[in-house]
């Protein structure tokens, strides 16, 4: 697949798009449809037909974000002070794309961790800075491997799997895909869910990927894979190679105050109402919600502030939290 440079964008994204890449070639897929076309109108095509006339539509050039220089990632090193070792990673793979003609690569990651600890959450982080999307593939639900590589259109209700949709129907040559809960892939002797990982987080062989609906080869070179899991014992050793491995800690409760913290300024100023409260809360809100998982601190918080609207008060004090959720004691993050 191709790809050319544009002038840089500064669009509101974190990082400007900067490079288009083809993520296709429209002439296999022309040739595809013309065998569809030769074959007649057999209704088990039709959704076939319809993938291929689409992707004809839209063209096969995607954007490929490019970094003009190292974005400010300050405020996520506050909001996710537990993941600093994945964030330094990061910040290293962007430093290597700039004054370059190269878009922006990032190392297939795992991260691995007790639940509740925000692995998903800080994908969602990443990909909001990447300014990509994110799509998400939870492995814990899955009963077949066609979630990632689709499944034939031969089989009743088939249809192309995320990578293909994420590539195809996305506006994006690297979005970010989290494969979540990897170790919980529930596979048998005649398939293996995570077969597909096997050429997809490969450079090489992710350029030339292969639907197994849409049976045209795509370009998923420049996907930017986050896996998560609990325990990699589940995870089979040539997955693992494919990864850097990152072992994330639950936040200390220093680092859960800051999170506290981050919070309650940044729900604050994204309303208006926020100037009728205190620019700083009380030290024992700070103490209270320290006690839970970032989720539950948004809603406590929340709760919190309309208590204290409630009382015509611009102190929110501890007494306006929900203390059924602070008593359930310190758990980390919610996934």
């Amino acid at each position: 697949m191709t790809s050319h440079s544009l002038v840089p964008q500064t669009s509101g994204l974190s990082l400007p798009v900067a490079q288009m890449r083809s993520v296709f070639h429209p002439g296999d897929v022309e040739r595809r449809l013309a065998r569809l076309q030769e074959a007649g109108s057999q209704r088990e095509y039709e959704n076939l037909r319809v993938v291929y006339e689409r992707m004809l539509e839209r063209g096969p050039e995607r954007f490929q974000v490019k970094p003009s220089g190292v974005p400010d990632m300050v405020p996520l090193y506050e909001h996710l002070p537990n993941f600093t070792d994945v964030l330094d990673d990061v910040k290293r793979h962007v430093a290597l794309a700039q004054d370059s003609r190269d878009g922006l690569e990032v190392t297939p990651m795992l991260l691995l961790g007790p639940p509740g600890i925000g692995k998903t959450h800080f994908a969602r982080q990443l990909a909001e800075l990447l300014g990509t999307g994110m799509s998400l593939v939870p492995m814990s639900s899955m009963t077949a491997g066609w979630l990632l590589s689709g499944a034939s259109s031969q089989w009743k209700g088939a249809r192309p799997g995320k990578v293909f949709e994420a590539l195809v129907e996305g506006e994006y040559a690297n979005p970010v895909i989290v494969v979540d809960e990897i170790d919980k892939a529930a596979g048998d002797a005649q398939y293996d869910p995570l077969g597909a990982l096997y050429g997809l987080l490969e450079h090489d062989t992710a350029q030339s990927f292969t639907d197994e609906f849409a049976e045209v080869a795509i370009d998923a070179s420049q996907v930017i894979w986050i896996t998560t899991a609990n325990d990699e014992r589940g995870i089979p050793e040539p997955i693992l190679n494919r990864m850097n491995v990152f072992q994330v800690q639950a936040p200390t409760p220093s680092q859960a105050r800051a999170i506290a913290l981050n919070l309650y300024h940044g729900i604050r100023a994204g309303h208006d109402w926020g100037r009728l409260v205190d620019p700083e809360p009380q030290p024992a809100v700070l103490d209270l919600l320290a006690q839970m998982p970032p989720r539950e601190m948004r809603r406590a918080l929340m709760t919190g502030f309309g208590n204290a609207r409630l009382a015509r008060r611009s102190t929110v004090e501890a007494d306006d939290l929900p203390r059924a959720a602070g008593a359930k004691g310190r758990i980390g993050f919610m996934q």
